[in-house]
């Protein structure tokens, strides 16, 4: 099992950041924690280090990873073309959960971005982690820490469960506060969305009305321009089905079910299943606690998921929508 050092993370021990600088900075992979979910990190200009991601999560070499800056003047130094448009969008979203891909530089390498000629960057909104940035000196590449295509972790237990021993430290600040990950979008003429998050289509339209949908489900290994975007994704090993509102009790069709509802008709129609997980019905607060309500279903060792689907419609439940259609897919 990796080591697990556990941090304040509203005010980061600078004797355990710089203990996870040090495992960094001698080519370690360590985890730490985000306002989304748990990171994978590495230097992320160093193309060994990149490939010790890849290699502990199982990922394909040409899905690309994000690089998290502390500040906007560390984000412009791996970009090579930092545009108007692009400083708006940081200026107003960072630090935060949004994903901005953009020309990647010269000296970025490759292999952090999949072999394309962008790279996505994002300045996070955790003390944990911008402390730990800082202390490196340098962008730390970082994807989810968890297997490929799995459940993202949002607590350390996750994360242990998950990597094991693949990961050299993992640093323990507690549940994210957010729970899914960030918004990711290519700065481009106009404006797309390639993986829905924490930053809604109607925040982003408030800065560039013309930003499109641009979320597609890819299948197999093949080559993307961010994460997220494999059809199956953020999925627990059990088999997960969907159920509209009012028809949950049909969709369960084994004795050993787990379920996750929002609503009244969903828990009625779930009594007898176990574990039987009731999340908020409310868009942000059901965000937090979804990657939770599903390592906890598939830890029980059931035949079956059902989860309550979200409303088809709601654009506030974009994100979460994208999460549970991608987990169910066969």
């Amino acid at each position: 099992m990796p080591r697990v050092l556990v941090v304040d993370p509203l005010s980061p021990e600078p004797e355990i950041i710089a203990e996870a600088a040090r495992v960094l900075s001698a080519g370690g992979l360590v985890v730490f924690p985000t306002e989304t979910v748990y990171g994978l990190g590495a230097r992320g200009l160093r193309p060994a280090e990149i490939a010790r991601i890849y290699e502990a999560k199982g990922r394909p070499a040409g899905h690309p990873l994000i690089l998290h800056v502390d500040d906007e003047a560390m984000a412009r130094s791996v970009a090579s073309v930092w545009s108007d448009r692009t400083a708006a969008l940081a200026t107003r979203f960072w630090p935060g959960p949004l994903t901005l891909v953009v020309p990647r530089g010269a000296h970025v390498p490759s292999e952090v971005s999949g072999g394309l000629a962008t790279v996505g960057i994002r300045q996070p909104d955790h003390r944990v982690a911008l402390a730990l940035i800082a202390a490196v000196g340098e962008p730390l590449a970082a994807p989810s820490a968890n297997a490929h295509t799995h459940v993202s972790p949002t607590t350390a237990e996750h994360v242990v469960r998950s990597l094991g021993d693949r990961v050299d430290l993992v640093l323990d600040a507690g549940p994210c506060p957010g729970g899914l990950e960030s918004t990711v979008v290519l700065v481009d003429s106009p404006l797309r969305v390639l993986r829905p998050g924490g930053i809604t289509l109607d925040q982003l339209r408030a800065i560039d009305p013309d930003v499109v949908d641009g979320t597609t489900a890819l299948e197999g290994d093949a080559a993307r321009a961010a994460p997220g975007m494999a059809a199956k994704h953020y999925a627990p090993r059990t088999r997960v089905v969907l159920a509209r509102r009012h028809e949950v009790g049909a969709a369960i069709t084994s004795a050993r079910t787990a379920a996750i509802v929002a609503t009244a008709s969903g828990q009625s129609d779930a009594a007898a299943c176990e574990p039987l997980i009731v999340l908020e019905d409310e868009p942000n607060a059901y965000a937090r606690a979804l990657y939770a309500a599903l390592h906890t279903a598939d830890a029980a060792q059931v035949d079956l998921i059902v989860i309550e689907a979200p409303p088809e419609n709601d654009p506030a439940w974009w994100a979460v929508r994208d999460r549970v259609q991608r987990a169910a897919r066969d």
